[in-house]
């Protein structure tokens, strides 16, 4: 029995590119950062306080009782997930609840809970923990706030790859439907970890990004030579993967094809990338979309902006397209939206799905000064028009060495 066809209907984000489809495809378009300096009351202490946040009031989308029990991680994923389903048209009182579900990648689960109880104990000195902190803070809220919202009662999980967890999440999402354990699912990836801890802990590591004294929203600069490290940012975005006939019976919008997911793991480091490790990736989501390199129009990089990643990763797109690589456009986002951790798959995949659906392809922005290690088509500057690509790659690569890359096909 072959394996049954991934329509993509329906998409919505909460990004430090706008909180909706229009407002990501409009920032993308004009090269537009959403990279700044943070706030001191969270830059103190920092090298360099910036990174890239998200305009958002959970207080516009949840009635204060329900907000206390809500980190901001599962408040994005919500309002995400909820564009995503009104974008998909899909009422679940129509549909069996049995057979619909939920994956949703996270790295760091409800970091804002985690780091309230800690200053409450160690800062403040009292025992006085919010009763909610276990279920603010537990990695699987998002998709359990999600599952409840909607009456899901097919397969409800949480991955947690480090970046690579909503791209894990998307594949696997698809693989329950490709394989019939499910006809509907809500897919993507949460994180909010602009908290003290997190961005000290970050800081310590030294692979965040200098400031720009001439522009801190152009900090991130995606294989430059120039590049200094990544930029921690926030958001969430979700997609409704659904069987082909499915979707085709109740005449929903397709907006592209889920075609093909590679997964490998890298065994030689925690933190170092290799450049067979990435390629097996890449080679592995070709063969399950059973495409061959010469069909891929487009990728969007993982492209993290760190001396290591960005040579790696372009050697690894060397590996797997050979001569054909110099003349695939590729492009890292994350020069405009920063690193989401792990929402950073999901958010861009919707990217990828968008840039095919709308004939463009986005832009790596702030790449000024060429690295020869780094020598492959980076749309640098600014975004094209009129792109002719049909299928395209978005990959993901992992802290604790999870690859994961999707294959998008054009409808």
């Amino acid at each position: 029995m072959s394996p049954r066809r991934v329509a993509i209907t329906g998409v919505g984000v909460v990004s430090p590119l706008g909180n909706s489809v229009e407002e990501l495809l409009a920032s993308l378009l004009a090269g537009r950062s959403g990279v700044g300096r943070l706030p001191a009351a969270l830059g103190t202490g920092l090298r360099a306080p910036i990174a890239a946040t998200v305009n958002f009031d959970g207080g516009a989308f949840f009635p204060a009782p329900r907000l206390r029990m809500l980190d901001r991680v599962s408040q994005f994923a919500l309002v995400a997930a909820a564009a995503a389903v009104a974008d998909a048209r899909l009422d679940f009182s129509e549909q069996d609840r049995e057979r619909c579900g939920v994956c949703i990648g996270t790295s760091l689960g409800g970091a804002h809970t985690t780091e309230a109880g800690y200053h409450t104990l160690y800062a403040e000195r009292s025992d006085r923990i919010q009763p909610y902190s276990v279920l603010g803070a537990m990695h699987n809220a998002a998709a359990a706030w999600i599952g409840i919202e909607y009456g899901l009662q097919g397969p409800n999980l949480t991955h947690s790859t480090a970046c690579s967890s909503s791209a894990v999440s998307i594949g696997e999402a698809a693989r329950r439907i490709a394989h019939g354990d499910a006809d509907i699912m809500i897919a993507g990836g949460t994180e909010a970890p602009l908290v003290p801890g997190v961005l000290h802990a970050w800081d310590a590591m030294r692979t965040l990004a200098a400031e720009d004294p001439r522009d801190p929203s152009a900090s991130c600069r995606p294989f430059a030579r120039n590049r200094t490290g990544l930029v921690l940012g926030e958001g969430a975005a979700c997609v409704i993967l659904e069987e082909w006939e499915h979707a085709c019976g109740r005449r929903a919008a397709i907006h592209g094809e889920l075609s093909g997911y590679g997964l490998t793991s890298e065994v030689g480091h925690i933190t170092r990338p290799s450049v067979e490790g990435q390629a097996r990736a890449m080679q592995a989501a070709l063969t399950s979309a059973r495409l061959e390199p010469a069909d891929i129009g487009y990728i969007n990089a993982h492209g993290t902006a760190t001396l290591q990643n960005d040579a790696v990763e372009t050697a690894a797109i060397k590996t797997v397209f050979g001569p054909l690589a110099g003349s695939i456009p590729v492009s890292s986002t994350k020069s405009t939206h920063g690193h989401l951790l792990g929402a950073a798959g999901a958010l861009e995949f919707v990217i990828t799905v968008l840039s095919l659906e709308h004939a463009m392809l986005p832009p790596t922005m702030h790449l000024t000064v060429p690295d020869p290690e780094c020598d492959l088509d980076y749309v640098c500057g600014a975004a094209r028009t009129g792109s002719r690509a049909r299928l395209a790659m978005s990959n993901s690569f992992a802290f604790g060495g999870t690859n994961a890359v999707l294959i998008v096909r054009a409808i």
